[in-house]
């Protein structure tokens, strides 16, 4: 498993909130929650953001409630990965659980910058940043993880089963 995408950068402490805004978690439309991802921090976001782009995050990436609208919605907004130097818990489950990657990478989150062009081998953990020519490491995902990923998310790989 493979993605390659451009890289929208944020810093540390990104919460649930700021992903997507409580005001709009009226609905459950995906592609709703998608068209309001990241606007209070960065309202070109959803301009910008193509399928199978990368976001870059620092510490604590995903903290503050629960809501697993926030994964769903970067994910649903063309995200392939998520690399942070640290994610909350629940945000790193609510992720796998939708099919969202995201890999923990301290060197990576410091090293690259927003609009570098960046691949990921989900099977070696290797993130390379094709800007810049560095590679740096990330715990790869154990199978069972890839698997559900791979099927889009919890739900589907237990269904398949």
């Amino acid at each position: 498993m493979k993605a390659q995408g451009l890289v929208h950068k944020y810093g540390d402490n990104i919460d649930t909130d700021v992903i997507i805004p409580a005001r709009y978690l009226n609905t459950q439309s995906a592609e709703e929650l998608a068209s309001h991802c990241m606007e209070d921090i960065d309202l070109d976001y959803v301009k910008n953001v193509n399928k199978g782009d990368i976001m870059v995050g620092g510490w604590n990436f995903g903290c503050g409630s629960s809501r697993e609208h926030a994964p769903l919605a970067i994910k649903t907004s063309g995200i392939a990965c998520v690399i942070a130097k640290s994610f909350a818990r629940i945000f790193y489950r609510n992720s796998i659980n939708i099919g969202l990657p995201i890999l923990e990478c301290e060197p990576a989150s410091e090293a690259i910058a927003k609009g570098d062009e960046v691949s990921i081998d989900y099977d070696t953990g290797v993130i390379t940043d094709i800007t810049t020519g560095e590679t740096f490491q990330a715990e790869p995902f154990p199978p069972f993880i890839q698997e559900i990923i791979t099927k889009g998310g919890l739900m589907n790989s237990i269904r398949e089963k």
